[in-house]
């Protein structure tokens, strides 16, 4: 690689790790960056999972040296999006390069939109989690499916994840993040494995990419603790708004 592909790859990454552990949508920069420097969209999808992967156990580390964590429920998602994220990385590594393109394109309108469109709680201040049997088998169901979709594509999985959480648990937006992490974590694993037995790896780029990507997430974790959930509110707001425009006028 090029010096300045190193200091292009790592800068990007560094942006993507911070905009995943807080909202989402980071790997709608990694990928297009990939694929612009080269890459098939297979080979682009699979490269990006090794940053995924380093930057969601600094994510992890992070959000625990604050003490925030909820490890008993997150290992049930966990595991329930790991089973999914098989199904999920197998579609993408037969799928055609043009037609996983086209596949990119609607996904992310759709997700970029539907936070924006999402109604708000009445009265968020005085919501309490939900934690019960009945919504723990929802949520392990729930994520079954989000490990499916994180298997596949992964760009914007930030955004499904916290809607799920917000709306079926109505954990605060810190406790979702940090569930998220250690979530996308254990999925990673299994469509990571798929795509290196399936050679759409690039090590150089993705090794590169991870060096951005955790230390992106390492100061995002930490800081969305202190910031606290209103901050992060409105950071996701801003990402969103930032995404959308990205998409319809560029």
């Amino acid at each position: 690689m090029e010096w300045y592909e190193v200091l292009l790859i790592i800068s990007v990454g560094f942006v993507a790790g911070f905009l995943n552990t807080i909202a989402g949508g980071g790997s709608l920069i990694t990928l297009p960056v990939l694929i612009f420097l080269g890459l098939p969209p297979a080979v682009a999808n699979g490269t990006n999972r090794i940053a995924i992967f380093s930057q969601n156990i600094f994510g992890v580390l992070g959000f625990r040296s604050k003490g925030v964590s909820d490890f008993p429920y997150s290992i049930s998602l966990g595991i329930s999006a790991f089973v999914g994220a098989i199904i999920g990385a197998k579609i993408a590594v037969d799928i055609p390069g043009d037609v996983f393109n086209k596949i990119l394109a609607v996904l992310i309108v759709v997700i970029v939109l539907f936070p924006v469109l999402k109604r708000k709680p009445s009265d968020p201040e005085n919501i309490v989690e939900r934690k019960g049997l009945k919504y723990r088998i929802i949520g392990i169901f729930t994520f079954f499916f989000i490990g499916i979709y994180g298997g596949f594509i992964q760009a914007g999985v930030g955004f499904i994840i916290i809607a799920a959480l917000t709306v079926i648990n109505r954990f605060s937006l810190v406790k979702t993040n940090s569930i998220k992490v250690f979530v996308v974590l254990i999925y990673t694993i299994s469509a990571l494995f798929i795509f290196i037995v399936e050679g759409k790896i690039h090590w150089g780029y993705g090794l590169t990419l991870a060096v951005g990507n955790s230390s992106g997430s390492w100061i995002a974790s930490r800081l969305s603790v202190k910031k606290g959930d209103n901050w992060v509110k409105w950071f996701i707001i801003v990402t969103v708004i930032a995404l959308a425009v990205k998409l319809w006028m560029f």
